[in-house]
């Protein structure tokens, strides 16, 4: 648990004792290759936060699957509207490798604005960071050619190109996976 409790002590100005509220929640679960976090088409009720692995959020349109992230460890998983909202996931979420993931369900998140008001700011953050995220993935796909795109995402994390399948990857950087080999064989 150690991952989360320096995750959020160093994003969020917590007493010891508040950690101590908030990581009670939390409980480990460890997902082999290939079981889901969460399923499309199903409430997401749950929050995790990747202590290792790989969770592959994707989609499926028509015939083909569409990666949105491969989030590795140190970051928060969830379909956000569909937990916010409790509406269906859009978003499949597999590990790719063993994972281990602290999860806290949907209740016992909401449950801690009641019991403990700082997490109100640490939920606005928490959103405001999945936000951010996202508006970096939109300008990078408008902005960015396919090269700056791959040479970001090299640059965040160069242990994907070696751990994740080439497709998943292109998919995520929005080419086709002989455009992303023709990348990687010129960067060599």
């Amino acid at each position: 648990m150690q991952e989360l409790v320096n995750y959020i002590s160093k994003s969020f100005n917590i007493s010891p004792n508040g950690l101590d509220d908030i990581l009670q929640d939390f409980h480990l679960v460890v997902l082999q290759k290939g079981d889901y976090f969460v399923k499309a088409g199903l409430p997401c009720n749950k929050l995790g936060f990747v202590k290792s692995g790989l969770v592959r959020l994707f989609l499926e349109v028509e015939d083909k699957e569409v990666t949105q992230w491969i989030s590795t460890s140190g970051y928060f998983i969830t379909d956000l509207s569909s937990f916010v909202f409790q509406t269906p996931s859009r978003w499949n979420m597999q590990a790719l490798t063993q994972s281990e993931i602290f999860v806290i369900d949907r209740t016992a998140y909401y449950n801690m604005l009641k019991k403990f008001p700082a997490w109100t700011e640490i939920d606005r953050l928490l959103i405001a960071k999945c936000f951010t995220m996202l508006e970096e993935r939109i300008f990078s796909h408008l902005y960015m050619t396919a090269e700056e795109r791959y040479n970001h995402l090299f640059g965040l994390h160069p242990e994907l190109f070696n751990l994740v399948p080439l497709q998943y990857l292109a998919s995520m950087l929005g080419m086709t996976p002989e455009t992303l080999s023709r990348l990687r064989r010129k960067q060599l």
